[in-house]
Order: structure tokens, then C-alpha cells, then sequence
């Protein structure tokens, strides 16, 4: 169950401490962010980043006392989209990894690196908030992370 809260600029809605939440908020921040007129490839950015910094809190970390995690964004003066995560910590800090090619996970914060025009940790030994800042004007696309790739190369799977 997602228990939400709106108002014009934000929202905030706890997850339940396991994966069945993540789609609902994903959802959530895709509609508000629609509805207030947001590009597609910023709502697209956004979304990736939310559903990272889930994860990572559902993998890594232990749920609030109320057994979820809270996630909220909101529109700030500057421009900038804020989007954060709040769980109940773990043992160690959320920190960029160099995973091996062949690794299975580990790239989330570096993803949320090339996605955001910033990031950080913030907390307590009890709680650890993990946050993002995404433009949101429009971008020309140029630094996204598949225009490395020609598509076109790719040989199709038979």
C-alpha cells in the first residue's frame, strides 16, 4: 500500500520496505511531473533516478520504524527537480561503486551521477536520506547515457 500526500509543488509517499511500492511511486512521480508540464526526457531521468534510489534503499538499507521508505520531490526556485530517499540506514554509507563489467548490480549511484546535475547523502545513524537534483529545462539530449551507442550496429538476437 502507498500512502501518499500532494500539494502543488511536492509530494511524498512511503513505500512499503519491499519491491511491490517501487512501480506505484515511479507512477506518481511520472504523473506529477506530466501534469505540471515537465519534458518527457526530464520525467524519463527523474523516474530512472526514484526508481535507483529505491532500490538501493530496498537492497542496502533497513525501513523506517513505520516499516516503509519515504520518497518526495518537489519543484524548487532555482529550477532544479528534487527528488530524495529516506530509509532507516544500514552499517555502511550509499557511495558510487566501479562494478566489474561482468557484475550483476552496482551502477545505480553512478547512473543517478550522469543523470543528475547533482547528488548527496544526508542523516543520522537512524535515518539516511539519499537525494538527487535534475534540470528541468529541456536538455538538447547530447549527454545521455545512449547516445554513446549506435543502435543501428547492434546485431538483432535470433
Amino acid at each position: 500500500m502507498v500512502v501518499a500526500r500532494g500539494v502543488p509543488d511536492s509530494a511524498a509517499v512511503l513505500v512499503p520496505h519491499a519491491p511491490v511500492g517501487v512501480s506505484a511511486a515511479r507512477h506518481r512521480l511520472a504523473t506529477d511531473l506530466d501534469t505540471r508540464g515537465i519534458g518527457c526526457d526530464v520525467v524519463d531521468d527523474a523516474v530512472l533516478i526514484l526508481s535507483e534510489l529505491l532500490s538501493n534503499a530496498l537492497r542496502h538499507a533497513r525501513a523506517l520504524p513505520s516499516g516503509n521508505v519515504r520518497a518526495a520531490w518537489w519543484v524548487r526556485p532555482d529550477g532544479l527537480l528534487a527528488i530524495e530517499v529516506t530509509d532507516g540506514g544500514s552499517s555502511t554509507r550509499p557511495r558510487q561503486a566501479s562494478p566489474s563489467l561482468s557484475a550483476h548490480g552496482g551502477r545505480g549511484l553512478s547512473i543517478i551521477g550522469t543523470l543528475a546535475a547533482d547528488w548527496g547523502v544526508r542523516g543520522t545513524p537512524d535515518e539516511v536520506t539519499v537525494w538527487a537534483l535534475v534540470p528541468i529545462e529541456q536538455r538538447d539530449g547530447s549527454d545521455r547515457l545512449w547516445d554513446e551507442f549506435d543502435l543501428d550496429a547492434v546485431d538483432p538476437l535470433d
